[in-house]
């Protein structure tokens, strides 16, 4: 037989998962342990007292019933004398004999328990102990069924971390601390106010789709009393990073719960299951109340060993079985009820919807979304624990919390001071500030009024409050996958001030709508995939509102100039494109570009000059490099370009320079580095303006004698060819500020070297020269910074060489190209 313990152990279920347990559980499983102590204590009962006590019927008391006794006597010695001889005769209780022993007796106890009394009498404990054993697994079914355990485990864990977190208490009082003036205002007047973010725009303010928001922080409502709240710490940084880490497990359990609706099927199932149960318990033992009684007649059919065919058995537990009987079918009709009532609460709502309306009303968390599927279900029967469970864990389902609890922990380790410690003079030294993957943007930030650059990469969630006004030196914004969010003040700010502006993105959606708004801006830097995955341009919004827009550098993978660009063509006065290699075949939109003066055209495969480059007339330095240009036969046509001063067709394919190019007079700087040349034609030196000539890492073998033609040359770049030797011409060049010439196979350096007096770099390096002209002296602004040559060589310099070479100077020049 079970013991009570080993019976009970089927009904222990977690302590914490007793907030999952509403009354009518909690009660049935009462009943359950009511109903095993019935089922135990029957069957104790039943295995120590259970018996059936038999007496014969006499015949002559069977005939006796039918007739007077007339003959009594011998009948009954009628009777005795079958019974056998030499046996002791018995007596029944009237004292007449019966001729039976006390073995036969036993005998005919064992075989009437069996043959007379009901079977419901014999098996009733053991049925009571089987259905409450199924009654109690189909109540917990739902607790071990692993599809389902699993999740309620993790809510129940969850649930009490959300329950105790100290965010949970801090966090509307942090938002009731906030904007007290806007408080005490909308306790006076307001009736209601609403608590979503606006989206909405003035005239010349931002679409409904621009993301901006109308006010900083969320409050109460305004229709519920403030409640006034003692001053709040700050949470600590161990209570910080456990709040993160719930909303976090929250966010992912929603997402695992909500798609199915398991736990509600399972649970109705059983209830059903257990409803079924209660009817098939209810109607078959009814039937059998009335069987358990304490007379039974028995027929063993063994009067051939006895010598009756009859006998009056007496049942010892009949009374107290049909008691135990009558309290079972009690507890049964009570757990039926019971039953019955949950399938109507199961069936009554919708239990796979949960509306957090009533925490919406009563917090400041506007934002809490309703819930469904196992998500809801788990949370209604938790209401009927304690409501106070949900109201604290919607804090945890707010998106607001999750970014006022962000904002908290941000602005407590991002202080003034340590803002401070990270702004760094960059190369234009403007004081700049480079934040990078952080939660939000820290207030500090904006008390930072002398900032002049500032950078935020990689911070999803940046909003730029009304406090950035106090930033009067901020002229420019990099935005590195961060899709800021702008308070309408905030935006007005922008809008007046910011000048130049860094946007890089993976999509073009990324990019915030309030940029394409910013009246003011002068340079826009957009870097990111601007192509969609068929190549088909996905068109920027426009940017005819940026009236004020003179460079604009994209760098992105185009096969097209965008024709939003032609919407500020017109004031655009620089243009860059910087491919990824992917080849821009269609230019013409260049046209309508009338007041470029300078652009960039860099690694788009281009294996031609484009003509539509020939239509700015105001253009004045045009590079194309890193592309596959082999030729520039079309270069006769820069003629028309009269303000050209900069040619760059650096980093391509081009193999000889057409004579032509002498018809560029107004060139100033041209450079053909990284290209096939194998020789400088003299046309190059017939350009009387050029002041810069590079034509590095290519294949030339000497430079000419024309060279000497360059009287404003002042930078020539020659490194990394085949030269061998230096032509005197060259030191004609007396306004050379720049000569290098090394990885090359020059072998000396003329002494006519001392002409440059204007000299200041001097590159020498990767040569085969033996030694250094002592007239180096002469270079009045050469110092040994600025030569680039061997070690060994410079030793070998005369003492007073070195000297001067090693001297310090204050002497200004003036800057070059």
């Amino acid at each position: 037989m079970f013991t009570l313990a080993e019976v009970a152990s089927l009904n222990d279920i977690q302590p914490t998962y007793r907030i999952l347990k509403p009354w009518w559980d909690v009660f049935m499983d009462y009943l359950a342990v009511v109903m095993l102590m019935v089922a135990i204590f029957a069957g104790t009962m039943q295995l120590t007292k259970d018996q059936v006590v038999c007496l014969p019927v006499l015949q002559s008391t069977v005939n006796s019933k039918a007739q007077p006794v007339t003959s009594g006597k011998a009948d009954f010695t009628t009777v005795e004398t079958t019974a056998g001889q030499g046996e002791e005769a018995s007596k029944d209780s009237s004292g007449r004999k019966t001729n039976l022993d006390f073995q036969q007796y036993v005998f005919i106890n064992q075989m009437c328990y069996h043959l007379a009394l009901p079977w419901y009498s014999k098996y009733f404990p053991y049925l009571v102990l089987i259905h409450t054993i199924i009654l109690i697994v189909s109540s917990n079914f739902w607790f071990k069924y692993p599809k389902t355990c699993s999740k309620i485990e993790h809510f129940v864990s969850i649930l009490g971390k959300c329950f105790e977190s100290p965010w949970t208490t801090k966090a509307l009082s942090e938002t009731a601390c906030e904007d007290s003036e806007e408080n005490k205002q909308r306790l006076t007047g307001a009736q209601s106010l609403p608590k979503y973010v606006s989206t909405s725009s003035d005239e010349g303010s931002p679409s409904a789709s621009t993301p901006m928001i109308t006010k900083s922080g969320f409050k109460f409502s305004a229709d519920k009393p403030t409640i006034e709240v003692p001053s709040v710490t700050i949470l600590d940084k161990k209570d910080g990073e456990q709040a993160k880490a719930l909303f976090e497990k929250v966010r992912k359990f929603r997402a695992h719960v909500e798609d199915s609706d398991l736990i509600y099927k399972l649970y109705v199932g059983q209830t059903v299951i257990k409803t079924v149960k209660f009817i098939f318990i209810l109607c078959y033992t009814a039937n059998f109340v009335n069987t358990i009684s304490f007379e039974h007649i028995c027929n063993p059919k063994v009067e051939h060993l006895i010598g009756y065919t009859q006998f009056e058995c007496t049942h010892n537990m009949a009374y107290m079985l049909k008691k135990l009987l009558i309290s079972y079918i009690s507890l049964i009709c009570v757990y039926g009820f019971i039953c019955l009532y949950t399938l109507f609460w199961l069936f009554r709502i919708p239990l796979k919807e949960y509306s957090f309306e009533k925490v919406r009303e009563e917090s400041s968390f506007s934002d809490i979304p309703d819930v469904k599927n196992d998500f809801a279900f788990l949370l209604h029967m938790v209401d009927q624990y304690d409501q106070l469970y949900s109201k604290r864990f919607g804090v945890f389902l707010s998106e607001v919390s999750e970014n006022k609890l962000r904002e908290i922990s941000l602005n407590h380790e991002w202080t003034y001071e340590k803002l401070r410690q990270h702004v760094s003079r960059n190369a234009q030294d403007k004081q700049e500030l480079h934040l990078f993957m952080l939660s939000g943007v820290p207030d500090a930030v904006f008390d930072l009024t002398d900032l002049d650059v500032l950078k935020l990469e990689l911070i999803p969630e940046a909003k730029i409050p009304p406090k950035i006004s106090q930033m009067t030196n901020l002229q420019e914004l990099h935005l590195c996958h961060c899709p800021a969010k702008v308070e309408q003040t905030a935006f007005s700010f922008l809008r007046d001030h910011l000048r130049c502006l860094h946007v890089k993105f993976t999509d073009v959606a990324e990019i915030p709508a309030w940029v394409y708004l910013l009246k003011n801006l002068r340079e826009l830097y957009l870097i990111g995939n601007l192509n969609s995955e068929n190549n088909k341009m996905i068109g920027l919004e426009s940017l005819r509102e940026l009236r004020h827009l003179k460079i604009l550098h994209v760098k992105s993978n185009l096969t097209k100039i965008p024709p939003n660009i032609t919407d500020v063509a017109p004031h655009l006065t620089k243009l860059v494109i910087h491919n990824d290699g992917t080849k821009l075949v269609v230019l013409n939109s260049l046209k309508k570009m009338t007041n470029v003066a300078e652009l960039e055209l860099q690694n788009c495969e281009l294996e031609r000059i484009p003509h539509a480059i020939f239509s700015l007339s105001n253009l004045q330095e045009l590079d194309l490099k890193s592309n596959s240009i082999r030729t520039i036969e079309e270069i006769i046509s820069f003629q028309h370009l009269k303000r050209l001063t900069c040619l760059k067709l650096w980093h391509n394919k081009i193999v000889n320079i057409p004579s032509s190019i002498t018809h560029i007079k107004n060139l100033e700087s041209l450079y053909l580095s990284n290209n096939k040349l194998e020789s400088l034609p003299a046309a190059v030196f017939s350009l009387q303006k050029l002041r810069c000539l590079d034509v590095s890492y290519n294949s030339i073998a000497s430079i000419p004698v024309e060279v000497g033609f360059l009287q404003n040359l002042q930078h020539f770049h020659i490194t990394g060819n085949k030269v061998d030797t230096l032509p005197k011409q060259l030191f004609k060049c007396v306004k050379l500020r720049t000569l290098s010439l090394g990885q090359n196979c020059i072998t000396s350096i003329p002494d006519q070297v001392s002409q440059l007096l204007q000299l200041t770099h001097l590159e020498l390096k990767g040569n085969c020269l033996d030694r250094l002209p002592a007239t180096l002296r002469h270079c009045q602004l050469l110092r040994k910074s600025g030569l680039v040559v061997e070690d060994h060589l410079f030793d070998a310099l005369p003492s007073e060489v070195k000297e001067v070479l090693n001297q310090d100077t204050s002497i200004p020049f003036a800057n070059g190209i």
